[in-house]
C-alpha cells in the first residue's frame, strides 16, 4: 500500500504540470465574456485590401450582412453560422439593442454584388455581446 501512495504522489504533481502546460499554451483572450472575444494575431484583409489584425470572435444571431451600417442598405453577404468574426465597428442606424453600434465582418454567403465578397455590416443586436462597441475591437477607420 506504501508502494501505491508513493506511485500517487509522484504522478499527482506530473498531472498537475501538464493540466498548467494546457492553460499556459492556450491564447489567453483580452477582453471576454460568455461567447465573445478579442484574438490578438487573427489577421483578416477585406475587399478592398483593408487590414485588420485582431477580430472578435462571438456568438451570433444568423442574418444578412449589409453594405451600408442601416437597415435596408444593400444584402452582400449572409451568416449561417452562429460563430463569427468580427473585424472593427462603427456607428449607423439605432436597432433593437439600443445603441447604434454596427460591426464589420465578412458573411459566410455571398449574396449580392460578388466585388465586395460579402463583406459588410451587422447590427451589434445580431451578436452575443452585452457591451457595445466591445472593449478592445477597434473602431472602423472610416466610421
Amino acid at each position: 500500500m506504501r508502494t501505491r501512495r508513493t506511485r500517487l504522489w509522484v504522478c499527482l504533481p506530473a498531472f498537475a504540470m501538464a493540466g498548467a502546460w494546457g492553460v499556459v499554451g492556450s491564447a489567453p483572450a483580452v477582453s471576454a465574456e460568455p461567447g465573445c472575444e478579442i484574438r490578438e494575431n487573427s489577421p483578416h484583409a477585406d475587399w478592398g485590401g483593408m487590414s485588420f489584425p485582431i477580430d472578435l470572435y462571438c456568438t451570433n444571431t444568423p442574418g444578412d450582412v449589409t453594405s451600408q451600417s442601416f437597415f435596408g442598405s444593400p444584402v452582400t453577404g449572409r451568416m449561417t453560422k452562429t460563430t463569427s468574426w468580427y473585424v472593427c465597428w462603427k456607428i449607423g442606424a439605432p436597432h433593437s439593442g439600443k445603441n447604434s453600434v454596427w460591426y464589420y465582418t465578412k458573411g459566410d454567403e455571398v449574396v449580392n454584388n460578388p466585388g465586395q465578397q460579402g463583406w459588410g455590416y451587422m447590427p451589434a443586436s445580431a451578436l452575443g455581446t452585452t457591451k457595445a462597441p466591445f472593449p478592445g475591437l477597434r473602431k472602423c477607420s472610416w466610421g
